[in-house]
């Protein structure tokens, strides 16, 4: 093995921790060569790949994103692209916001104005409450693309029905969650017990919907999910494009498999069937 390097002469190299050279060997993102004794070596081919994860890190993809891109497997290039971006700039938002709140209190303070943990405490909740109407104002902007005053108004009575002591913050927070959590399992058998437990999941979370919507407001619905890369706003609901995309590859297996779903006419590529 004169032309590879050994794992301490890799990390010498790349900057990479051997604890990091592992995971993305168990990960499947890299395949060293071996030794008599089992040692691991790095030869110019797998160097290139570290290379190329270095550079796809740079770019802010996740190791599940990256395991997509070069898995030799078809991917919509553009739409990780689009959601990455959309990701990256959210991101960016959320740091400018804590920024400009860290900058004005620090002002304040400066200024010789007593600022307490409490007073602290209470600038924040008030800057949480300025995100939530903005929240609230991105995602009229996306309703109002995708459905009618006529069909926003049928689905403010239908959900007229749902719990009055519904919490939408706690409820969007499991939404966050549960996307969080198929984006860090992907990629993944859409048609694997994982997959299953993840659509059981999801259409868990769904139940104070599907008990009110009419299969055209499911088919609204799927419509305006499916065009996720050209929303007017940059409405979040917990989960990207590309996990839209694999719930719906899942859920069809799913039905494939004999299971029923929670949506009375519910069809995976289409809305309502």
């Amino acid at each position: 093995m004169a032309d590879s390097l050994d794992i301490a002469a890799v990390t010498r190299l790349t900057g990479l921790t051997a604890r990091a050279l592992r995971f993305y060997e168990a990960r499947g993102l890299v395949e060293p060569l071996r030794t008599a004794s089992g040692r691991r070596h790095y030869d110019a081919a797998a160097l290139e790949r570290l290379n190329l994860i270095l550079s796809l890190k740079k770019a802010g993809l996740t190791l599940a994103q990256i395991q997509r891109l070069t898995a030799n497997r078809r991917i919509d290039l553009h739409g990780l692209i689009t959601a990455q971006l959309d990701h990256l700039e959210a991101q960016a938002r959320r740091i400018s916001d804590a920024q400009a709140l860290l900058v004005s209190v620090k002002s304040r303070i400066d200024h010789g104005e007593p600022i307490d943990a409490e007073t602290f405490c209470s600038l924040i909740r008030h800057e949480q409450q300025d995100t939530t109407t903005m929240s609230q104002d991105q995602w009229k902007a996306v309703t109002d693309r995708y459905f009618t005053p006529e069909e926003q108004a049928e689905w403010a009575e239908k959900m007229g029905g749902v719990d009055p002591t519904f919490d939408n913050d706690a409820y969007a927070a499991q939404w966050k969650e549960l996307g969080d959590a198929i984006k860090a399992a992907l990629p993944m058998d859409p048609a694997s017990e994982t997959a299953a437990g993840f659509v059981q999941r999801w259409f868990d979370l769904l139940k104070p919907f599907t008990q009110v919507a009419t299969p055209a407001m499911w088919t609204g619905t799927m419509k305006m999910y499916d065009d996720m890369p050209n929303w007017p706003a940059k409405a979040d609901p917990g989960f990207d494009a590309e996990v839209w995309a694999f719930m719906k590859e899942a859920t069809a297996a799913r039905m494939l498999a004999g299971d029923a779903v929670a949506i009375p006419g519910y069809d995976p590529k289409g809305g309502a069937a």
